[in-house]
């Protein structure tokens, strides 16, 4: 029996639903009892539950047993050691029963026929052992025991409905016991595993001094972990100071000598030897080809029906295409487990039948993991095997790896780490790059190697890093490589200047630009000649220079349309995209980041898919497109937290943060900077987008100072420090904010920069918005500010830029009523309310509703078809409010919860500017008049 008491209870993460329905349980037994089954992998957490329900069992009597395979083929072993503290109270049975119980539980068998006798004998005995006071039985591992035992705690468990009794049962996944209410354990996020990890470091630090980790360490274990918890805690004890610190390579798997790998031998013990052999062959093929495990199975001496013991456990799933496994760790620990000669044997195996597929990779690699030594021939064919990751790049890394570790010559070792690097970083595995980077600075000392090494290290940096510096190891790994290649030295300088760029400090460029002038060459190769183009117009543009700028810009883009071959690459393509959005040209831009994009998809470069889609979605904002934007920033986020990098995720996340901010969506807008958070360093361009839409914000509400400071404080216009691209993208939204200013230097000194810009290009966006600058800063209702407004809207394109239309023509009508004008005003402003309404910018369409009210004018529903106005399933819910139908009844006619009808209909009214559902029913009825009328 085990006594409760008052304990300081321990956190069980990710466990929450668990734990509520362990204390609902322990609540309701004074009331009713009531029974709850939890089922789970091993290690994921079923004994913690247990000893949970122990501390929180303050005032209940405690029997506590668990099933034990020693003793499964011992009938009623479990049941004995569980009631032993309470048989006292068998007096209380009837003779019958009394004498049947203590019959089986001294070892004598239960005839058929008694087993009611007897199931009833146990639950007699528990409801007297609960007189005194409630009671709680559990029993872990329920299914590890004898049969009997589970049978009949079974049977109590239903029974238990007037009774103070609580039954809490523990089994593996597979086991079921009907009637009995049940929870299965899922996998813990990467965030809860997280949290185990810190949980179990406080203990460690506590005991063996053990440094904080580095937080590369804590998501790479998160990830080996397979959201098992066992599986954490056990590699979290067998980790040096140095896999901590994220300084040495992480284990493939937790320990096989651990809790969990002990208990998966269990497991795997009880299976016949000729499924543990065909399932260990399954585990190592992880590519998962039924035809490679058939001929495999058959060499053993086997067959894949031998698997059928290990389905039945719940190991593996056999299928017509193949074996797969439920829980990825399963196959993890089924390798983990076998001895080292087993898995050697097993992938010599599958190489041999291999052989005749073509599969040339997943051969050397196999053999590669049987290999005892040095071997240089097999090196080589890794190495070989896996040029251009086409059987993907983290695969291709791991053989690289491989490959240097079976080489025999110290500069082959150090060119494959760092090819090995190299393909890591390109299949979104920053940290398994650093780790490689640091491996070869350990045992290479030649310095164009290490040149080639620091570039990509700063590249990570860039990407995934402090970015700040970033810059010094570009530039001088780019000077240790340049003599040997060119093409990678004008790459490093690329990246360079993208760091310097993201920082803030524009001013450095021009270092970055004479270097990049001393490498061209007069014949270089579209490839070279579009870095050398873009680094030329980015220097040129950020001293003013756009006489120099457009040339080297312009043939940028053109040289990026041209590419092919093995010059057309994400990264050439981005930066012709780049050399697009400064010369704006937004079309050819987003043609060119478009296909950046689809050929990291393709081609699985993931280190290169966030970059490209932040360009596109600036060349989708530049053409108005801003859901479009939106939307691939969303991409773009996805992609940077998937693979570690934090500056572009921070680059998204400050890009969905303005695009909200101009749709006056505050809390999204909100939401967006507080995720960015404080890592990101001021003046950085995380740090301006978030400050632009900070300034949006207020401007929307009409905080006109604050919002001119905080987009003046994004640059120092002339000296090239701070974020000069960033505010002359915003500088509209600091001059429209600095109108409303008696004192306005900064905004003026930002239009010259932006109008100097402007005029250097053919685009009738930028000469649009500059006009309408200009009209903002001219007398109010003189003569100037109307012809520039004027001339904005006749700049302003009519295939894109809707909503910089719309903005102006709310501006001009705002200028116009302003200056004593409301009938021309009402024009302008009746304009940019319907564009508003089409766009669904919902409070700028109240603006100028506003405005119009202002100027005289009584608004109704906006003069609109609804189908112009609403979205498809907008429409069609208004059409059926129109014809009666309630909210559950649209709810249950088009599939949606009425909450998302709720949601939708309050948009129909608003976009409709209608406020109940009479006027709608009006408002189709008239619309559906106007339309017969006009088909006569």
């Amino acid at each position: 029996m085990v006594t409760a008491s008052r304990v300081q209870l321990t956190v069980l993460r990710g466990r929450d639903d668990e734990c509520r329905a362990v204390r609902s349980l322990l609540d309701d037994m004074t009331n009713a009892g009531g029974a709850l089954l939890v089922r789970g992998e091993p290690g994921s957490g079923r004994t913690a539950l247990v000893g949970y329900a122990h501390r929180h069992a303050e005032g209940r009597t405690v029997l506590a047993g668990s099933g034990l395979a020693e003793e499964a083929a011992l009938p009623y072993a479990g049941l004995q050691r569980l009631v032993d503290p309470v048989l006292d109270r068998a007096t209380a049975l009837p003779n019958e029963q009394r004498q049947l119980l203590r019959r089986a539980l001294a070892g004598e068998s239960c005839p058929a026929d008694r087993q009611l006798t007897l199931s009833m004998a146990v639950l007699g005995l528990l409801a007297a052992a609960a007189r005194d006071q409630p009671l709680l039985a559990t029993m872990d591992d329920i299914d590890r025991g004898d049969p009997q035992t589970a049978q009949v705690l079974a049977f109590v468990a239903r029974r238990l409905r007037h009774l103070p009794l609580a039954v809490l049962l523990t089994a593996d996944v597979t086991a079921n016991l009907d009637g009995i209410p049940a929870h299965r354990l899922r996998a813990l996020t990467e965030h809860e595993s997280t949290a185990v990890l810190t949980d179990r470091l406080d203990v460690l630090i506590e005991r063996e001094r053990v440094d904080r980790p580095a937080a590369s360490a804590l998501t790479a274990l998160a990830t080996i972990g397979g959201g098992n918890p066992q599986a954490l805690v056990d590699l979290a004890e067998v980790l040096t100071p140095g896999q901590w610190r994220g300084e040495e390579s992480l284990p493939a798997a937790p320990p096989a000598d651990g809790a969990l790998g002990r208990a998966y031998r269990a497991r795997l013990d009880r299976l016949p030897p000729e499924t543990r052999r065909v399932l260990l062959l399954a585990a190592l093929d992880e590519d998962g080809e039924p035809g490679t495990l058939i001929r495999a199975a058959a060499a053993a001496g086997a067959d894949v029906e031998a698997l059928a013991p290990a389905e039945v456990a719940g190991l593996v799933r056999v299928e017509q295409h193949g074996v797969t496994f439920p829980q990825p760790l399963v196959r993890t620990m089924i390798a983990a487990s076998a001895p080292l000669a087993e898995r050697r044997a097993a992938h010599r195996l599958l190489a041999e039948v291999l052989v005749a597929d073509g599969q040339r990779l997943r051969r050397a690699m196999h053999l590669a993991a049987a290999a005892a030594g040095a071997d240089p021939a097999l090196a080589a064919e890794l190495e070989q095997a896996a040029v251009g990751g086409s059987d993907g790049w983290a695969a291709a890394s791991v053989a690289l790896r491989w490959a240097a570790e079976l080489s025999d010559d110290p500069g082959l070792t150090a060119a494959r780490l760092l090819t090995a690097a190299r393909y890591a970083w390109a299949g979104g595995q920053p940290d398994a790059a650093r780790l490689l980077l640091d491996r070869l600075r350990a045992v290479c000392d030649d310095p164009v190697v290490r040149g080639r090494a620091d570039l990509l290290r700063g590249e990570l940096e860039l990407r995934c890093g402090p970015a700040s510096s970033a810059s010094v190891t570009l530039l001088a790994s780019a000077a240790a490589v340049q003599g040997t290649d060119r093409a990678l030295a004008l790459a490093g300088l690329v990246r360079a200047g993208e760091v310097v760029c993201f920082t803030g400090d524009q001013h450095r460029y021009a270092e970055v630009g004479r270097r990049a002038l001393a490498l061209r060459r007069p014949d270089d190769p579209p490839a070279i000649e579009v870095m050398s183009c873009l680094i030329a117009g980015v220097a040129a543009t950020l001293r003013g220079d756009h006489e120099r700028a457009g040339p080297a810009l312009r043939r940028a883009v053109v040289l990026g349309g041209r590419l092919t071959g093995w010059a057309l690459t994400p990264t050439a393509l981005s930066c012709a995209a780049a050399a697009g959005l400064l010369v704006a040209v937004d079309g050819a831009a987003h043609r060119l980041a478009e296909r950046a994009v689809e050929l990291a998809r393709e081609r699985g470069e993931l280190s290169m898919l966030s970059r490209a889609l932040e360009l596109r979605a600036v060349a989708e904002y530049w053409l108005g497109r801003h859901e479009a934007a939106a939307e691939t920033s969303r991409d773009g986020l996805r992609v940077a937290r998937a693979t570690g990098q934090v500056n572009c995720a921070n680059v998204h996340l400050g890009m969905l943060a303005v695009l909200a901010a101009i749709r006056a969506d505050r809390d999204t807008s909100l939401r967006r900077i507080r995720e960015i958070g404080e890592s990101p360093t001021p003046g950085s361009r995380p740090h301006a987008f978030a400050a632009w839409a900070l300034a949006v914000l207020d401007l929307v509400d009409g905080r006109h100072a604050e919002a001119a400071d905080r987009l003046a404080s994004l640059a120092r216009i002339g000296t090239g420090r701070g974020q000069v691209l960033v505010q002359v993208m915003a500088t509209p939204y600091l001059v429209e904010a600095a109108a409303h200013l008696a004192h306005r230097p900064a905004a003026t000194a930002a239009l010259a920069a932006f109008d100097r810009w402007a005029s250097s290009t053919a685009s009738p966006l930028r000469r649009a918005l500059s006009a309408r600058c200009h009209a903002l800063l001219a007398p109010r209702g003189g003569a100037e500010a109307e012809r520039d407004f004027q001339a904005a809207l006749r700049l302003h394109p009519t295939e894109a830029g809707t909503f910089e239309r719309a903005r102006t023509e709310l501006l001009f009508g705002q200028e116009l009523r302003r200056s004593r004008r409301p009938r021309d005003a009402r024009t302008h402003l009746h304009q940019a309310r319907e564009m508003f309404s089409l766009l669904g910018v919902e409070r700028w369409a109240e603006q100028a509703t506003t405005e119009l009210r202002a100027a005289g004018e009584s608004i109704g529903p906006p003069d609109l078809p609804a189908a112009r106005l609403l979205t498809g399933q907008q429409l069609r819910i208004a059409e059926l409010v129109a014809e009666g139908a309630t909210n559950r009844e649209i709810a249950a006619r088009m599939f949606l919860s009425t909450r998302t009808v709720d949601h939708h209909l309050r948009n129909v009214f608003h976009r409709l500017g209608i406020r109940s559902r009479t006027e709608l029913a009006r408002a189709f009825t008239a619309e559906r008049h106007a339309g017969l009328a006009s088909d006569r």
